[in-house]
């Protein structure tokens, strides 16, 4: 392990890695040292992203995963421990959204994101725990949002999947504080995204609006009045899986420009 690469000899997972936050997360843990696995549902993507990562000198895999079944879970750690030895890191950065006032929002809607944001997280993290605890080292850091910190108008399953991601990093966190774990979650407020520009679509669709004006309806929601980049929510979690940070454990922190200050 060197200052310039923290991370050499350690192996990452990172869930929902084909673009977007999920993408950057990888990019940042391989120029840190690390080799990783990208996962998602498209196995287009993840390719995409590991060759990039392998062309330019870094060890990286893909394997296909829908992070709501729990064999595919299974199949996935088994695979990334084969292809790298271990898994020291795990990023669960999978996720979904959907809105709808809650008098239109159903119950599929509700499970599936559920299924994604929730029972995803709780597979992937059952599955690399117990090697993690058995080495005396590991990293889980989960990518919640603001959204679990504060509520929202019409995203209550969206808000209520995120809440239930930051409590369930605050029980294992617990857990396995003195086996040289640490599990911690980052809370970033909208991100430049596919998921975001879904929500400016929303937003055009019922209101009329320009894109223009509605992205400035994103930006205007933090006091730095902009959208975050990838980038800066994959620093974030990188500090997370950094050996100087095994002081941090349990906790949510929040990117989003100082709108919400805790």
């Amino acid at each position: 392990m060197s200052q310039a690469r923290p991370l050499e000899g350690r192996s990452a997972l990172v869930t929902g890695g084909g673009r977007g936050i999920g993408a950057a997360v990888a990019r940042s843990l391989v120029e840190a040292g690390a080799a990783v696995t990208v996962s998602a549902r498209s196995k287009d993507q993840i390719e995409a992203v590991a060759t990039e990562l392998r062309e330019q000198g870094h060890q990286a895999f893909a394997v296909a995963c829908d992070v709501a079944q729990p064999d595919q879970v299974q199949a996935l750690y088994d695979e990334a421990k084969r292809l790298m030895g271990k898994v020291d890191i795990l990023v669960n950065n999978a996720g979904i959204a959907a809105s709808a006032p809650l008098a239109r929002e159903t119950l599929e809607q509700w499970n599936r994101i559920f299924a994604v944001n929730v029972t995803g997280v709780f597979l992937c993290s059952r599955a690399a725990i117990g090697d993690m605890v058995s080495e005396g080292w590991g990293r889980i850091v989960n990518v919640a949002s603001v959204a679990g910190k504060a509520g929202a108008p019409y995203i209550s399953t969206y808000v209520a999947s995120k809440h239930a991601v930051v409590g369930f990093t605050r029980a294992v966190a617990t857990e396995v504080a003195k086996k040289g774990v640490t599990v911690n979650a980052v809370c970033p407020g909208y991100v430049d995204t596919e998921m975001s520009d879904q929500t400016v679509g929303t937003i055009t669709g019922k209101t009329g609006m320009a894109e223009k004006e509605a992205r400035a309806v994103l930006e205007n929601m933090s006091p730095q009045g902009r959208i975050f980049t990838s980038e800066e929510v994959a620093a974030q979690v990188l500090h997370l899986c950094m050996p100087l940070s095994a002081g941090v454990n349990g906790q949510s922190l929040v990117l989003d420009g100082g709108g919400f200050q805790a």
